[in-house]
């Protein structure tokens, strides 16, 4: 008897604490609330300053292939044209003849617009990678002010309060740089 009355004591006190321990910790996460905020990167991308002035920056240098490429669809266009309109009227080598060229125009076209695209993406990778890091480094200095726990990027949040968007604030130490 006296040893269920023993075992009795130890369950009621181990009971206890796990009582005092699940009412406890919570109020101890609470009172340590976490900081969170959210940073909305395609927006930054889009309308800083930085970015904008690296997109000039890049079609301007991709101006020229642009242009080439034009040419090469305006050359391409008059063949067209002119053996819709006189391509009955000519012989059967002159006809091929520009047939040849216009396909050989097509290929051109195409290899220079694939080029091209591969050229613009990679220079884009480069030039918003430089601006990523300046973002990382204006997004580490607003955490380490206003003691954010966490920051996330807005497209991984389900839902967000606008009070917690820190995106302005990433965008005007930007332009402050």
């Amino acid at each position: 008897m006296k040893r269920q009355h023993s075992i009795n004591r130890w369950w009621f006190a181990i009971m206890a604490w796990v009582f005092i321990t699940l009412v406890a910790v919570p109020g101890l996460v609470i009172s340590n609330s976490i900081k969170i905020g959210v940073v909305n990167t395609e927006k930054i991308l889009r309308e800083s300053s930085l970015a904008v002035q690296a997109q000039k920056k890049i079609e301007q240098e991709f101006s020229s292939r642009d242009d080439d490429i034009k040419k090469i669809t305006a050359q391409a266009k008059a063949l067209q044209d002119r053996l819709e309109k006189d391509g009955n009227n000519m012989e059967e080598t002159e006809r091929r003849s520009l047939e040849r060229n216009l396909a050989n125009l097509s290929r051109e076209f195409q290899r220079a617009q694939k080029q091209s695209r591969e050229d613009l993406s990679a220079r884009q990778n480069e030039e918003y990678g430089v601006i990523l890091d300046r973002i990382n480094r204006a997004i580490s200095k607003i955490a380490e002010r206003e003691k954010y726990d966490l920051i996330l990027q807005l497209q991984d949040s389900v839902y967000r309060s606008q009070r917690i968007d820190i995106t302005d604030q990433v965008i005007k130490i930007l332009e402050n740089e």
